[in-house]
């Protein structure tokens, strides 16, 4: 079986993941990994899925836009690659923390630090609200961080970085951040 990535976005409302997974089941599709999240009022979800052969992605697609165009949901299908990409290092993982005022510049800021590291970003969590109250704005980065980094230079670049923008920052060990944030 070949494998697709499809890509669903619009204003959230109940049923979606469900209209789509019907969709996917009726065809003849296995859902292989599923992310969806939601941003203020938007629905992002994307679905790696197998296919059978017999079904091309442009039969997939109409009927999925079918089945989404008339909720005003947009999807989007891509055939996935299976060779030639980028494979992640030996790593650990981490999670870095931000708390502060809401200002231009912040994503792009300690991004482009981690990827000048070559860092990977597995998850990004990013709320906004504005304003100078510094606990309404926060961000959350679950990175792979190889192991031949030098976590000594790391840390001390991330936290200046941070000073910079005036960020609060917090680097731990993904395992101790979960251990001590557990309800």
């Amino acid at each position: 079986m070949k494998k697709i990535i499809i890509s669903v976005l619009g204003h959230d409302r109940p049923g979606i993941i469900a209209a789509v997974s019907e969709e996917l089941f009726r065809t003849g599709c296995n859902i292989e990994d599923v992310s969806q999240t939601i941003l203020q009022t938007e629905f992002s979800g994307v679905f790696i899925a197998s296919v059978p052969e017999s079904l091309t992605s442009d039969e997939l697609l109409a009927r999925l836009r079918k089945k989404l165009d008339p909720t005003g949901l947009s999807v989007l299908l891509r055939a996935m690659e299976s060779s030639g990409f980028w494979e992640a290092p030996p790593s650990e993982p981490f999670v870095i923390t931000t708390l502060g005022p809401d200002r231009p510049g912040l994503v792009a800021g300690i991004t482009g630090l981690l990827a000048s590291f070559g860092i990977n970003i597995s998850n990004l969590k990013a709320i906004f609200r504005g304003g100078d109250n510094p606990t309404a704005n926060t961000m959350i980065y679950e990175v792979d961080i190889p192991t031949t980094l030098d976590m000594t230079r790391f840390r001390e670049m991330l936290y200046k970085r941070g000073g910079e923008l005036g960020l609060d920052m917090s680097l731990q060990h993904r395992e101790i951040f979960e251990a001590i944030n557990r309800v």
